[in-house]
């Protein structure tokens, strides 16, 4: 039976696709972290460096990641760099709408944390209760990458609202905001490999564990000395960054590529 039937079988949906997530592995991790931190830095040098502004910042590069979202979806398997990208994209939007509610409008940190994890907490209710399991491994419906893509979302913004929360809020500062998402990352990891959480669970804990983590680092890195940073600047951390980036997706690409060769094809 091939594998188009075996899926016919068992997933009613519309439409059958490829697997359109990667692999959960070291470099998934690395990429996810750099690329939480540079939503942090992005957002920062496009609205402040470069002076647009968060209104207009914020439209621009919704309008992006929409249009990042539009390809992945017509997309019929896992393609990095268009994958990394959309996360890249996300990443500096779920910032750009927690900074909306917090600069812009008012909203307390503590209030934005709570709104985006029962936000989440929907999300996942409704996703497991309509396809019976939250494993990125099954992503392979319209529908399912649908609630994906809205819960990647929702731990971005939430992500953003903790990590501000925990270094401003409580004026723990970056550092030590950042040694507490690591060590909660850290927890995790061990009730993962030794006492065996349940895969599926560690895994969206870890996910949502490291935007704060990649936010605090991020502010840690950008921030002037006298505000708790190292004064390296949102644009030398971003650029940085996405020269990372850049380079293991391209490693990922090729190493995608002489797996299957027919991907070319497909990209």
């Amino acid at each position: 039976m091939s594998t188009t039937s075996t899926l016919s079988s068992t997933v009613s949906p519309v439409r059958h696709l490829l697997t359109k997530v990667p692999e959960v592995t070291l470099i998934f991790w690395v990429i996810k972290v750099l690329a939480t931190t540079v939503g942090e830095t992005a957002a920062d040098f496009l609205n402040v460096d470069l002076g647009l502004g968060l209104s207009i910042t914020s439209v621009i590069m919704a309008v992006l990641l929409v249009a990042a979202l539009v390809v992945q979806f017509r997309l019929h398997t896992y393609t990095p760099a268009v994958y990394w990208l959309a996360v890249v994209l996300i990443s500096v939007v779920g910032t750009l709408i927690t900074d909306n509610l917090t600069d812009s409008l008012g909203v307390p940190l503590w209030v934005t944390t709570v709104v985006f994890s029962i936000g989440l907490a929907v999300t996942f209710t409704v996703w497991i209760i309509s396809e019976k399991t939250l494993s990125i491994h099954s992503i392979f419906t319209t529908r399912r990458e649908t609630f994906y893509w809205l819960a990647v979302l929702f731990t971005f913004a939430l992500g953003t609202a903790a990590g501000d929360l925990v270094a401003e809020g409580l004026n723990l500062g970056f550092l030590v905001a950042l040694i507490v998402f690591a060590a909660a990352i850290a927890v995790v990891a061990v009730a993962y490999f030794v006492f065996h959480l349940n895969a599926v669970l560690a895994f969206w804990i870890a996910y949502i564990l490291t935007r704060p983590l990649g936010a605090s680092t991020g502010d840690l890195l950008s921030q002037p000395v006298a505000d708790g940073g190292l004064g390296l600047g949102t644009t030398g951390t971003s650029v940085l960054f996405l020269a990372v980036i850049l380079v293991l997706v391209i490693v990922l690409t090729r190493r995608a590529r002489a797996t299957d060769p027919r991907l070319t094809a497909t990209i």
